[in-house]
């Protein structure tokens, strides 16, 4: 969930680290720290002028968000900045009180710090060889970057599940989290895997794999827009991401809309026969992910009849998973990084699923590269913690892979020129959708002093309604939930009242009738209705109630395109509450721990 830099250069490398923090904002903003080894080789966290350093963004795991906990952390003369969990760090930490090491924070890192030291100081070694010896006595998922001030030439860093690359400059070298901290060095990278160490100087990369052998990863180059987190017009970046979703969901379906069908050639002949004996859908994700694979469960049975199960991830690692025979394995991730997708990716692994496949927005992810089979995402970087366009377009992708398989099993040919119409026209759809932003910015005067609300659906628009009660809560900090609606007489009526905002999605679908006498149920309690529908909804008493009529979608894709107003409404009661909507407290974009 952090973010880390490690830069050796034969320049300064404070501002270039600045920028990296900058760039990495995203996977933490509790607090931020670099550490720097001046020109007379002393260690400094401190802006001072030097070609080696570290910097680091975090995101609390262990102790609360205090300078004291803020990284880099000290020991002497080493410096360390880390991302992850160190599982056995309160054992480490008595072992080490016992030589006298004084902790100044609470944070497993400063662990790693002094026992470096303490490794260093009882047996000698350069870093290189003391973080071998070390790498054994620390447990859990993490990556480190090292710095030695009695050794300013080198940087030495660790990867231990979590992701680390290295940025290949001219006269420089540097580690990272990610890719767009690197940008004003480099556009190459090697992307270092579980168990390697490597140490680097200014002008040469050495690698060791999880075995101890010297090894050569491939350096791979990357395209990337220097600056795709410059707002433009947009206040917010997350206003920004709503705003690119027709776009993004062009590029997801670039070069797969053939003439009248979806076909995903970048699928192998051998992953093809794969989905061709696939009888059962396995899903797991995790947050926003999670509901996007929840609309998939009805699509995968309603459209071609395959069974298909949804589990969130972390749930998945730690219970006895039965395997359906015949079972495809499917992960949705953005990042491809998260902590539990990749322990439940591994932990399959041992089990008897016909194959892994993943749906990412990062083609050198780890999840990319550790799955059999990859559908990509198109949705272009997304810096605002909210999930939108990956959202969107991971239900593209989802939709696609569906349409695919019809095609590769011979389902139903109308099912797949229906498919292929509606994506075809979902970019324009979504378009007519935004264009309701005035109108959805003048409901939030009715949400500014409310601290609940209740969102409800039927169908696949259940898991949009669970969607949209989570960008509000992350966006506003009101407390929502998303119910299906016929389960409101269960238990969740007690909660209605003339002050609870019911909001209500009202596709113009089978279930309508259905929805409309839920929404009857609400009524007879005073509840404060809104009505998002294609359909003018008409009721003889309409005293709070609000109907906003939406534009015509096609029914199979409604799902992508309601939870686009829901987002614009998420977002501008947050700037109605006066929240920074692009950096929720307590939350990061990336989590890279369990």
């Amino acid at each position: 969930m952090c973010g880390i830099v490690g830069m050796i250069s034969q320049r300064n490398v404070l501002n270039l680290l600045l920028s990296g923090l900058n760039r990495l904002e995203y996977r933490g903003y509790d607090s931020s720290g670099i550490a720097i080894i001046d020109n007379n080789n002393q260690l400094k966290c401190l802006k001072k002028v030097g070609n080696t350093g570290v910097a680091h963004t975090r995101w609390a795991t262990h102790g609360s968000p205090t300078e004291n906990n803020a990284h880099p952390h000290l020991s002497e003369h080493i410096a360390v900045v880390h991302n992850g969990i160190i599982e056995n760090h309160e054992s480490l930490r008595h072992h080490l009180q016992t030589y006298q090491y004084q902790f100044n924070s609470d944070t497993d890192t400063e662990v790693i710090a002094h026992l470096i030291h303490w490794e260093q100081k009882r047996n000698g070694g350069t870093l290189i060889e003391v973080v071998k010896r070390v790498s054994p006595m620390l447990f859990g998922i993490y990556s480190a970057v090292i710095i030695d001030a009695n050794n300013p030439k080198t940087l030495v860093a660790e990867c231990s599940g979590s992701p680390l690359i290295i940025g290949c400059g001219i006269n420089e070298n540097a580690f990272a989290s990610d890719q767009l901290a690197l940008l004003d060095i480099t556009n190459k990278f090697i992307f270092l895997k579980t168990g390697d160490i490597s140490e680097i100087t200014s002008s040469n990369i050495q690698i060791w794999d999880k075995y101890g052998n010297s090894i050569n990863r491939d350096i791979i180059k990357k395209n990337i827009v220097l600056d795709p987190n410059k707002k433009g017009e947009f206040r917010y970046f997350l206003k920004k991401e709503i705003f690119e979703q027709p776009r993004a969901i062009k590029n997801t379906l670039k070069n797969r809309l053939k003439s009248n069908y979806i076909y995903l050639s970048e699928i192998s002949d051998r992953s093809n026969k794969i989905l061709i004996n696939t009888k059962h859908i396995q899903v797991v994700a995790c947050g926003s992910s999670y509901n996007s694979a929840m609309v998939s469960r009805y699509w995968f049975e309603n459209l071609i009849g395959l069974s298909c199960n949804v589990e969130i991830a972390s749930e998945f690692c730690y219970r006895n998973v039965v395997v359906h025979p015949d079972s495809l394995l499917i992960f949705l991730s953005q990042s491809g990084e998260t902590a539990d997708i990749l322990s439940a990716l591994r932990l399959s692994k041992n089990l008897n699923y016909l194959s892994s496949l993943a749906i990412c927005n990062t083609p050198e992810s780890t999840l990319s590269r550790e799955s059999d089979i990859n559908i990509l995402t198109y949705a272009g970087i997304e810096i605002s913690v909210a999930s939108t366009k990956t959202f969107t377009t991971q239900l593209t992708a989802l939709l696609s892979l569906i349409a695919h398989i019809s095609l590769l099993k011979n389902i139903n040919k109308k099912l797949q020129l229906d498919i292929f119409h509606a994506m075809q026209t979902l970019p324009y759809r979504i378009e007519q959708m935004l264009l309701l932003a005035p109108y959805i910015k003048s409901l939030v005067k009715d949400f500014s002093n409310t601290d609940n609300a209740i969102f409800i659906g039927r169908g696949e628009l259940y898991p949009i309604a669970i969607e949209s009660a989570l960008k509000l809560k992350e966006t506003s900090y009101i407390h929502a939930e998303g119910y299906a609606a016929g389960e409101l007489k269960h238990g969740s009526l007690a909660l209605i009242d003339i002050n609870m905002p019911v909001i209500i999605l009202a596709p113009n679908n089978n279930l309508l009738k259905k929805l409309l006498s839920n929404v009857e149920e609400i009524r007879a309690r005073s509840g404060k209705i809104y009505i998002f529908s294609e359909k003018n909804i008409f009721f003889s008493n309409c005293k709070n109630i609000k109907n906003i009529q939406l534009p015509f979608v096609e029914n199979i894709s409604t799902p992508v395109a309601y939870i686009v107003p829901m987002q614009l409404l998420a977002y501008y009661i947050g700037l109605e509450k006066n929240i920074d909507v692009d950096h929720p407290r307590n939350l990061a974009k990336t989590v890279t721990v369990e």
